[in-house]
């Protein structure tokens, strides 16, 4: 089983991610670690490739975030399950800067070492509105448009509760298609 884990910044990826990897066993590769060295400097992309290609060679995994120029395609048709946390933005502001909160003055565990914590104002501009542009929005409409019967969207605690209510019960991975 493959798994991805797609959706807006702050959306919770990276808990969703680690859940479903401790669930079912599976390793979990978080994009921001890829994407980043220390002191939050770009990996060199040929370098960042080769890691994302090397660990989607598994029979299983895991895969959180969003950026397209590591075989976002790839990861989307090659995945038996995508999740797509399409939270509010005031909740994933909300839930950016709790996170913050907790981690601040260490790096958390799904980023790379070195990368303190930090919640610039570029940052929560990204989450309110550059992370959510017409083209990036229609991105994920085509996402659930493309894969309707591999595809669940998950909007509110609620409905994430739901999930994690309906995958403990069921011994394989189930899929519920995006509504």
């Amino acid at each position: 089983m493959k798994i991805s884990v797609i959706g807006y910044s702050g959306a919770g990826k990276s808990t969703m991610a680690r859940k479903l990897g401790r669930l079912y066993g599976y390793p979990v590769l978080h994009l921001d670690r890829v994407q980043f060295l220390p002191g939050w400097q770009d990996r060199p992309e040929e370098e960042a490739r080769e890691m994302v290609a090397a660990f989607m060679e598994q029979e299983h995994w895991v895969i959180d975030g969003n950026y397209s120029n590591y075989f976002h395609g790839r990861r989307l048709e090659e995945a038996d399950r995508i999740v797509f946390l399409n939270f509010p933005r005031r909740v994933c502001l909300w839930q950016a800067w709790r996170r913050y909160r907790k981690n601040r003055g260490h790096a958390r565990e799904d980023m790379a070492e070195g990368c303190i914590e930090q919640m610039p104002l570029g940052f929560v501009r990204w989450i309110l509105w550059g992370g959510r542009t017409k083209k990036l929005r229609n991105n994920y409409r085509d996402i659930l448009r493309r894969f309707p019967d591999k595809a669940v969207m998950l909007k509110n605690r609620a409905q994430v509760a739901a999930f994690w209510e309906a995958e403990i019960k069921s011994p394989t991975p189930a899929i519920s298609p995006a509504k």
